[in-house]
């Protein structure tokens, strides 16, 4: 080719080089996911133990799928087996145990006599559980690791398990009010779900560390309430979890609210200090 030739020839620009496609890894790592597979089960029998009106029970097999749902990223942790496909399936387990299940507790239990309303509350109960499942896979490597962005749904499921058993620890007396309480309750705990009220996560609490002696004494006395009175301490730490998110953050705005007398109409109402006469200075 001469070189005349080849100056007429146009040459395309040429592409850029696309990322390879991620390779698929063969199999998972079992351990872990057992775990998880545990609070799912907990979850789907939770319902099973629903639609036969058996709800102390279905109550109780929600707080033990609790126990898997610690235990599976603490065991993945330690054994090295964390994966993107553990984390999303802890997720649609986490939806079932914590969403599905309680919201079909909560409906056939209390809500089902309000009709539309009902339904309603419990449907948005287990769709905010979902919401906060999905903001906290997407937040998860920007947040602050000491504290979680609104109500977690294993917190507000505690809340509405441990409800029902302080009902029946009670002698399950009230019918009427236990309709209303968990109607108000449901929408409470679906609000603070999708919230961005800070909770605190725990995580800097390491039980394998040394930590002040008071921690040791305070958790033999926990340890030994919920021996004696496991409902009553069940549904106590449950009820100030939830509640410990909108009373610091109302303790922060106290804080950092300025004080009464600095605000413009406040000092635009305070009294000018009047100017002394004559008599007065003299008398000074």
């Amino acid at each position: 080719m001469n070189y005349s030739l080849r100056h007429r020839i146009r040459v395309l620009p040429g592409r850029k080089k696309t990322a390879a496609p991620l390779r698929i890894r063969r199999g998972v790592y079992v351990l872990p996911n057992l775990v998880t597979s545990g609070g799912l089960f907990c979850g789907f029998y939770s319902i099973i133990a629903t639609l036969r009106e058996d709800y102390l029970l279905a109550a109780i097999v929600i707080l033990i799928a609790q126990v898997f749902d610690a235990l599976d990223g603490r065991v993945a942790r330690m054994t090295k087996t964390s994966s993107h496909f553990g984390v999303e399936y802890d997720s649609l387990s986490d939806l079932v145990a914590f969403g599905v299940a309680p919201g079909v507790l909560a409906y056939r239990w209390a809500l089902e006599p309000w009709g539309p309303w009902g339904w309603l509350a419990a449907s948005l109960y287990v769709t905010c559980g979902a919401l906060r499942l999905a903001r906290f896979n997407v937040q998860v490597e920007v947040v602050d690791k000491h504290s979680f962005v609104g109500l977690p749904i294993p917190a507000a499921a505690a809340v509405v398990a441990t409800t029902i058993l302080m009902y029946y620890f009670l002698g399950g007396e009230g019918a009427t009010n236990k309709h209303l309480t968990l109607l108000l309750l449901i929408y409470v705990l679906a609000v603070l779900m999708v919230s961005t009220i800070p909770y605190y996560s725990f995580k800097e609490l390491h039980l394998r560390h040394r930590e002040p002696f008071w921690i040791l004494v305070l958790g033999i006395i926990v340890m030994s309430l919920a021996i004696a009175e496991p409902q009553i301490m069940l549904f106590s730490i449950s009820s100030l979890y939830a509640l410990s998110g909108p009373l610091r953050a109302l303790g922060r705005l106290w804080r950092t609210a300025p004080p009464l007398d600095t605000t413009p109409e406040l000092r635009a109402l305070r009294p000018s200090p009047r100017p002394l006469d004559s008599n007065e200075e003299s008398s000074l």
